[in-house]
């Protein structure tokens, strides 16, 4: 073991020494060229091109993740705070947010514009993007002083709408699938797609309510930050860059070099500083601070504010592969990553930021009771990004205060379940399947023996089954939620059966504490556990690092020997598939996923409710 271990550092050395490459021009990096002062009063660049992301792809090897995240761009806001307030060296005289064609939700987009606005009260901050969509425009209006635009582009600011659609005549009439979907909550709208033709009154009125709402807050951050704007111009495109400017909503067209030297100009500043994003960091793409985490599992101390983001679908397994990126909230993962910290006597507080559709009931249960644990020993703060619905609202109940945006959707506190079955589409393809009991002539043998298989659709007595567990967890959801929240039941319940809310609506019904975004949750938990109000924030990975995945620590994957074995490898099969869905996609179907795998019952919102 000695010397395979050695093996493993002296892979690991030759990856690091390859990282390092080729030198990258000054322009390449973002640095100033030699012709520029590299001194002097500057203008701070915050590249958000590939749109902050909760958690950023994974590295190669198990490195350090790559590209920026929201937890760097809360951290660099941070550091700005401290340049204008004289707690820093530096000369800042001001901030260009670079947006490119950056793609995120209309909650995260609110949360980085109020960032933003709070420095802008101090030094100019100008927003310049390739292309405009309803959140980045949202986001440049609320944060910026001059908004800048691509003379190439167009500004997309068109309304907020949904669509859903709906499969059921497809499946069962013309392809010939018999369709097993239940769900408790008169509001959840799980079965709907695949069951109706159309939406029910209940899940009509819960949409369109969430999204009147979530316009309310979009239209919000038009009036206060481009009040010459007209009323109806934020949903009155899409705009050329010069229709933009004369509706008020752009103030100059021109490219990025141009806004950086406007702004150089208008403040003072001498040079420009990549502050985030390409540029930011010189030498190797991996630092050895970043090397020795990854060998010793991130166990080199810790920051008395750990940062954990959960981001994703919940499922109970998962895992990353040799070659680095891990997707969704795996419950064997993250229990991990909340024990090492419930027992670091250095961790005095923990902020949970999470952004989930929810998944897995049995997941989310158990995550539930070990924040619980953590809740009654250290201080606990939740931050809601887009959304925390169904599972996602499950954890986030666990946090002494939870924060979101009014954008951010909240709730859907309900259950749902079920199958496809494809045996009467074999029939009409003249294959046939036989179910054999374990004893014939015994109906109690054969009464739920198959009820698993994707052969054969529920009958009545196996549905009511199937339900009855479906009632129970609905209860539990409840009862977890209400004792998280420290409030009656009948309360909870009254926002319950699959509800969507926004987060300003979801604050008045005492499911959120406070409007704000992760910045303001950080704040929250250092005040609440007695520390300084610049105490240093660690965003908390998990244990084990490379030579954990090298050496074989994780269970290796065996013959499946069980039907129950086969269902999760078809799961497996289905997650690769997901994966090459469209990104937005991406958590919503995975969320669905463990019904592959055998599990009964799923905290999921049903359906896939992206803003942008």
């Amino acid at each position: 073991m000695k010397g395979l271990r050695a093996a493993h550092a002296l892979l690991l050395c030759g990856a690091v020494s390859a990282c390092e490459g080729r030198p990258r021009s000054a322009l390449a990096r973002g640095e100033a060229s030699h012709d520029e002062p590299r001194t002097g009063p500057s203008v701070a660049v915050l590249d958000l091109s590939d749109g902050a992301p909760e958690q950023p792809q994974g590295g190669l090897l198990g490195l350090s993740a790559k590209g920026v995240s929201l937890a760097d761009l809360v951290h660099e806001i941070e550091a700005l705070d401290h340049v204008r307030e004289g707690r820093e060296a530096g000369d800042v005289r001001g901030v260009l947010v670079r947006l490119g064609s950056a793609q995120m939700g209309l909650a995260r987009a609110a949360e980085i514009g109020e960032m933003l606005a709070g420095i802008g009260a101090k030094m100019p901050v100008w927003c310049h993007a390739d292309e405009y969509s309803n959140a980045t425009l949202a986001l440049a209006a609320r944060g910026c002083k001059r908004v800048w635009i691509a003379p190439a582009s167009s500004v997309d600011a068109i309304g907020i709408a949904a669509q859903t659609i709906y499969f059921h005549k497809l499946l069962t009439e013309e392809i010939g699938l018999d369709i097993d979907f239940l769900q408790v909550g008169k509001f959840k709208g799980a079965e709907e797609p695949f069951t109706r033709d159309g939406p029910s009154p209940e899940a009509r009125q819960s949409l369109e309510s969430t999204l009147a709402d979530l316009r309310a807050g979009w239209l919000d951050a038009f009036a206060k930050g481009r009040p010459g704007a007209a009323q109806s111009a934020p949903e009155d495109g899409p705009y050329t860059p010069e229709k933009a400017r004369e509706a008020g909503l752009v103030d100059e067209v021109g490219y990025f070099d141009q806004a950086r030297s406007a702004l150089e100009a208008t403040a003072g500043a001498v040079r420009w500083d990549a502050r985030l994003g390409p540029g930011a960091q010189s030498g190797s793409s991996d630092t050895i601070a970043d090397v020795l985490k990854t060998i010793a599992g991130d166990s080199l101390g810790a920051a008395p504010v750990a940062l954990v983001v959960a981001s994703g679908a919940i499922t109970l397994e998962g895992g990353s592969g040799p070659l680095g990126g891990s997707g969704g909230i795996s419950e064997r993962r993250l229990i991990r990553t909340l024990l090492r910290l419930e027992h670091d006597d250095d961790v005095k507080a923990i902020v949970l930021r999470i952004d989930s559709p929810g998944g897995s009931a049995l997941a989310s249960d158990l995550l539930w009771h070990e924040l619980m644990a953590i809740r009654h020993k250290k201080t606990l703060v939740v931050s809601v990004g887009d959304m925390a619905a169904s599972g996602g609202y499950y954890l986030a109940s666990t946090g002494a205060v939870i924060f979101a945006d009014a954008t951010s959707i909240v709730g859907s506190i309900g259950v749902v379940g079920g199958k496809i079955s494809g045996g009467r589409l074999l029939e009409r393809l003249g294959v046939h399947a036989e179910t054999f009991p374990a004893k014939t002539g015994d109906p109690l043998a054969a009464a739920r023996a198959a009820s698993e298989s994707v052969l054969s659709p529920w009958d009545d007595a196996t549905r009511d089954r199937v339900f009855e567990t479906m009632t129970g967890i609905y209860g539990l959801f409840l009862a977890r939620v209400a004792e998280g929240r420290n409030i009656p039941v009948d309360k909870v319940a009254a926002s319950a059966e699959g509800r969507i809310f926004s987060g300003r609506d979801g604050k008045g019904r005492g499911l959120v504490d406070e409007l704000g975004g992760l910045r303001e949750a950080i704040g929250r938990a250092r005040s609440m556990a007695g520390l300084a109000a610049d105490a240093e924030v660690d965003v908390a990975g998990e244990p084990g690092g490379l030579l954990r995945t090298l050496t074989g620590d994780e269970q290796a994957q065996a013959p499946a020997t069980s039907l129950g074995e086969i269902g999760a490898r078809v799961a497996g099969t289905l997650g690769d598939a997901v994966q090459g869905a469209a990104p937005e996609v991406r958590p919503f179907a995975a969320s669905l996923l463990p019904l592959a795998s055998g599990e009964h019952t799923l905290c999921a919102l049903p359906f896939a409710l992206t803003v942008r």
